[in-house]
């Protein structure tokens, strides 16, 4: 019978974060995030900002309002005024109003576009002077430039404000990364024979929900290892049940109000690694830490991929992104390998306090066989720091 992994619980300040009915960020917090936003509208000649998110799409909106976003939802912001935020639907109103407590929160109406137009008028903006972040819709940016003329798109300004973390976001991101551990190990401790995908689904959430954690993804791809055929964990679980002699691999994202970590692991049952899976978690092992080693302030992504050069020598390749940014979206820099590019490599070094995840999914050739391990860190001054607990290797779970 197979032992039971834990997590080590979280020390008592986040636990007492975690327990407050609904969690807020700092005023000094909150301020940091205005200021950042009302430079770059000063850098772009700007006066105000519409900020917009829809069906849980577009940070921007909690970052700025602490709400998390439901369905749609249109702010307006304008240094030295409170925010204006409207949501749909009705119902979801009230409850935004409590958690965007520093904004005046109303229903949108049937068009929440042009209840936040209305507010701008109110303000007295002007043609050439309004700026936007988040995912506009073809009409809600027709409606804007009717209006006020061609908006200044400032999206790629807060994604570069988002790739570096404060104190407390980052505490947030622990509790996060801790949740995810917590489904990482309820997926550990339910692999046994007979166990299907969705199953295994079910055993994750329940591991960080009771908690308060709230789901991001929990990918899972289970096969055999004497004929694979799935190389990377599946988006979507099928009814397969494990058998003796399974390859498991699993990437889990659970979040606390948004603020998620990302662990990605490899398991077998029943039986140690094959010599095929034993050397691909081998190359993963070393790419993962040859990353890590040249990880620091001032590194270049370049020297990233050329770190991983190992998974090559040895004659695999991959087929998901060697390295991300997270933490407020699936952030710049996005890499992958000499074999597999991602795109353009980008040409910005690394800062500190950015937060990435760096997850060597290596895999055959063929794309038949492949491991994953991985997690979310911390760039530091001197290196980086994983905001995970979750043990690496790749183990065998006793039947």
């Amino acid at each position: 019978m197979a032992t039971t992994l834990t997590i080590p619980p979280l020390p008592e300040r986040l636990q007492a974060l975690c327990e407050t009915e609904y969690p807020h960020f700092s005023n000094e917090e909150m301020q940091r995030r205005r200021h950042a936003i009302g430079e770059r509208l000063r850098e772009a000649g700007c006066d105000h900002l519409v900020f917009c998110g829809a069906n849980r799409f577009g940070s921007v909106v909690q970052w700025l309002t602490q709400w998390p976003i439901t369905a749609e939802a249109v702010g307006i912001f304008t240094p030295g005024d409170r925010d204006a935020l409207f949501v749909q639907y009705v119902n979801h109103a009230e409850l935004a109003g409590i958690i965007a407590r520093d904004a005046d929160v109303a229903w949108g109406g049937p068009s929440s576009i042009e209840s936040a137009l209305a507010v701008l008028r109110r303000r007295r903006a002007t043609r050439g002077r309004v700026a936007f972040i988040g995912p506009l819709s073809i009409r809600q940016h027709a409606s804007l430039c009717a209006e006020f003329g061609e908006p200044c798109d400032l999206t790629a300004e807060y994604v570069r404000i988002r790739q570096v973390k404060s104190p407390e976001e980052l505490d947030w991101f622990r509790i996060g990364a801790y949740f995810s551990d917590l489904g990482m190990a309820a997926l550990r401790n339910s692999i046994r024979p007979d166990v299907s995908e969705v199953e295994l689904g079910a055993r994750i959430e329940q591991a960080y929900v009771p908690l308060g954690g709230g789901h991001a993804i929990h990918f899972v791809g289970t096969t055999r290892m004497d004929s694979p055929a799935v190389p990377a964990p599946k988006q979507f679980p099928s009814r397969r049940r494990l058998a003796l002699g399974d390859a498991i691999s699993a990437e889990i994202s659970a979040g606390f109000w948004e603020h998620s970590g990302q662990v990605l692991r490899s398991f077998t049952l029943g039986q140690p690694p094959n010599t095929l899976y034993r050397d691909l978690h081998d190359a993963a092992a070393a790419a993962f830490d040859a990353v890590c080693a040249v990880l620091r302030p001032g590194a270049l992504p370049t020297e990233v991929i050329e770190a991983a050069g190992v998974i090559e020598k040895v004659g695999f390749t991959i087929i998901d992104d060697l390295l991300h940014g997270y933490g407020g979206g699936y952030l710049p820099p996005i890499l992958g390998s000499r074999s597999r590019p991602a795109g353009p490599v980008p040409s910005e070094p690394f800062r500190a306090n950015q937060t990435v995840v760096v997850q060597p999914n290596v895999v055959t050739r063929d794309g038949k066989a492949g491991v994953q391990i991985g997690e979310l860190l911390l760039i530091t001054e001197t290196g980086v720091t994983s905001l995970h607990r979750f043990p690496r290797g790749f183990e065998m779970v006793d039947a």
